[in-house]
C-alpha cells in the first residue's frame, strides 16, 4: 500500500508566549519537527513537546535553524558551511538529549526555513547539514525539499533521505517553492490545498504557478504548525488520504 508520512513544525513557542495547537496537531500527524531554540523554542517548550509526541508515538524530529528568533528563522545569513555544521550539530543534541531523557529517540532532522531553503539550492550548506546529521547518528532520517539539494548531499552519504512536499505552498516549474514574500505563495484554500496534496502523493506531480506540471517524488508532507487553520488541514488531509488508500506512517 502506498503510505506517506505526515510531519508538522512544533514546538515554537517561547517563555510566555505561545504558537500553534501542538497537542491537538500531535493527534493527527505521524512526525513532529521540534525547534531547537534558534527560532523558536525554549528547553520547557522543547522538552514538552518531546513527551507529548512520544506519549502520541509520533516520531521526533529536530528542526534546526538559523539563529534569528526575532526572525523566526525566515531570514538568510551569510554563513560558512562550517558554522553551519556547528550550528546544526549543537540543536540536534538539545532535542535527542530531551528524548532520550524521555525514553524515546530522535528520528530525524529537518532544517527549518531560511536554511532549510539554503540548502535547497547550495550544495556546500545542503553537505553541512547532512554531516553534521550523520556525524551525530548515521541512522537518523534527512528531511529535505523534493528535488532539492539536500536530498543529493544526504543520500551521497549514504543516508535514509525523505523527498519532503507542501500542500500549502505554491511551485514554480523548477520544483522550488515560491517565496513567501510573493504574489501566490501560499495557499490559504483548504480545499485547493487539500487537492494539491493529493496530486503530490497520490499522481506524483504539482502544477507551478505559471500552469507547468511538475513531477515530484514524495515521501513526507508537511503541515506548517504555525498557521491559523493548521489543525483543520492536518485533519483534512489525513482524511483524503484514508479516502485513496494511502497509508500514514512516519518515514
Amino acid at each position: 500500500m502506498h503510505t506517506i508520512d505526515l510531519n508538522s513544525d512544533l514546538g515554537e513557542s517561547f517563555g510566555a508566549w505561545s504558537m500553534g495547537d501542538d497537542v491537538a496537531l500531535l493527534g493527527v500527524v505521524t512526525s513532529a519537527n521540534i525547534a531547537c531554540g534558534f527560532h523558536a523554542g525554549d528547553p520547557s517548550t522543547i522538552r514538552h513537546t518531546v513527551l507529548r509526541a512520544i506519549a502520541h508515538n509520533v516520531a521526533v524530529g529536530a528542526h534546526p535553524s538559523l539563529p534569528d528568533l526575532q526572525g523566526f528563522g525566515r531570514r538568510r545569513m551569510d554563513v560558512s558551511p562550517s558554522d553551519v555544521y556547528d550550528l546544526v550539530l549543537y540543536q540536534i543534541g538539545a532535542v535527542a538529549a530531551f528524548a532520550r531523557a524521555g525514553h524515546g529517540r530522535l528520528h530525524h532532522v529537518k532544517p527549518h526555513g531560511a536554511l532549510y531553503h539554503m540548502a535547497a539550492s547550495d550544495p556546500a550548506i545542503a553537505r553541512a547539514i547532512a554531516t553534521a546529521t550523520r556525524d551525530f547518528d548515521p541512522d537518523l532520517v534527512l528531511y529535505g525539499l523534493a528535488g532539492g539539494a539536500q536530498a543529493v548531499a544526504g543520500e551521497a552519504l549514504g543516508m535514509a533521505v525523505a523527498a519532503e512536499v507542501f500542500a500549502d505552498r505554491a511551485y514554480r516549474r523548477d520544483g522550488s517553492l515560491v517565496p513567501r514574500g510573493e504574489p501566490g505563495a501560499m495557499i490559504d484554500a483548504e480545499s485547493r490545498a487539500v487537492q494539491q496534496a493529493l496530486e503530490l502523493v497520490r499522481d506524483r506531480r504539482v502544477l507551478s504557478i505559471d500552469g507547468v506540471w511538475v513531477p515530484v517524488v514524495a515521501d513526507t508532507i508537511c503541515v506548517h504548525g504555525d498557521h491559523p487553520s493548521a489543525v483543520s488541514l492536518a485533519r483534512a488531509l489525513r482524511a483524503a488520504f484514508e479516502r485513496e488508500g494511502i497509508g500514514l506512517r512516519a518515514c
